[in-house]
């Protein structure tokens, strides 16, 4: 029976779903992220990009969300409630806008957190303690993030790239074996990857070329047969190309760490320091950039200094790799 291992850390929650002692998803949910899917919020109209279509609230705390379609009788300037139902999504060179939908009528209210939705979902929920044997790491957390900062997922006989772009996430198979053989074995693959690293909205997915119809038809059931609804998806063409469309209210979990490595390792190193033997005053080494990070948010190492009874001070390395950061008794 499937459950959720859930992990209130510092900076951030973590979760992973195990089934017969491997996880099949994982999440990361940033503290102080707003406003989260579910999210419904009073605020201005403030420009509108194409009439009764679509627009721009801003929301008092400044916050901009993107609203489709728009309500009949809004104008410019007017109050509108709205209801997000997509956080904000960041891409290379920009971040794309928290998108809404119209909401009048509700009431206010914040859209559930990690730890809430996991209560609401079909799965029991363990609360992993810090004091207790790490559970996400023996059941592979460390190699669940390690292929979402690559990109890359090894399989029995090859290997998937996958590449998020601003249009869609790309899934590219490539590996020695025969064509057909290579394609099953990764249409298995490719629908454990999507579910397990949480990829939504578009995804191109470039099999190996197959000739025979009845042989494509039978790649598309066994993809099928490895990801769980909701999804709608082509057929896989004459070129080994097919498409997949699922519901996006958040950013994936490659989407989530390479588009803040510093702020996901340094979150990281905090979590390797709550958890490590050191008692008392600390000193956390790492990379500048997480030195950067954790500077920003005094709160963090507050909260690490709380729990280890003393005080944490930081000092920058260059010469360290991003997740090569460690702490060390002040």
């Amino acid at each position: 029976m499937a459950e959720w291992l859930y992990e209130a850390g510092i900076g951030e929650a973590r979760a992973a779903l195990v089934e017969d002692g491997a996880i099949i998803e994982a999440v990361i949910e940033t503290s102080g992220v707003q406003p989260r899917p579910g999210t419904v919020a009073k605020g201005r109209l403030i420009q509108i990009l194409i009439p009764r279509v679509r627009g721009v609230v801003g929301l008092s705390d400044g916050i901009e969300v993107l609203v489709e379609p728009l309500g009949r009788e809004w104008t410019q300037g007017s109050v509108v409630c709205i209801e997000v139902v997509r956080e904000a999504i960041a891409e290379p060179g920009r971040t794309k806008r928290p998108k809404a939908r119209p909401a009048e009528g509700q009431e206010p209210a914040e859209g559930l957190d990690l730890r809430a939705r996991l209560a609401a979902s079909a799965f029991r929920v363990v609360e992993v303690a810090r004091l207790e044997g790490d559970r996400l790491e023996d059941r592979g957390w460390s190699e669940v993030l390690e292929s979402a900062g690559s990109g890359i997922v090894d399989f029995s006989g090859g290997t998937l790239v996958i590449s998020p772009t601003p249009a869609m996430t790309v899934i590219d198979v490539d590996g020695h074996l025969p064509p057909a053989a290579l394609a099953f074995a990764a249409a298995d693959a490719v629908g454990h990857a999507i579910r397990r690293l949480g990829i939504a909205g578009s995804i191109g997915v470039d099999f190996p070329t197959l000739a025979g119809k009845a042989e494509r038809i039978a790649l598309g059931d066994a993809f099928d047969a490895a990801l769980p609804p909701p999804f709608e998806r082509t057929a896989v063409n004459g070129f080994g190309f097919m498409q997949v469309v699922r519901p996006r209210a958040r950013a994936s979990l490659i989407e989530h760490i390479q588009s803040d490595r510093a702020g996901h390792a340094a979150r990281a190193l905090l979590r390797r320091a709550a958890r490590s033997q050191l008692i008392g005053s600390i000193t956390l080494v790492a990379h500048p950039a997480l030195v950067a990070v954790l500077t920003l948010h005094p709160d963090w190492t507050e909260t690490l200094g709380r729990i280890l009874g003393g005080r944490v001070d930081l000092r920058g390395d260059p010469a360290l790799a991003m997740l090569g950061g460690h702490a060390e008794p002040a």
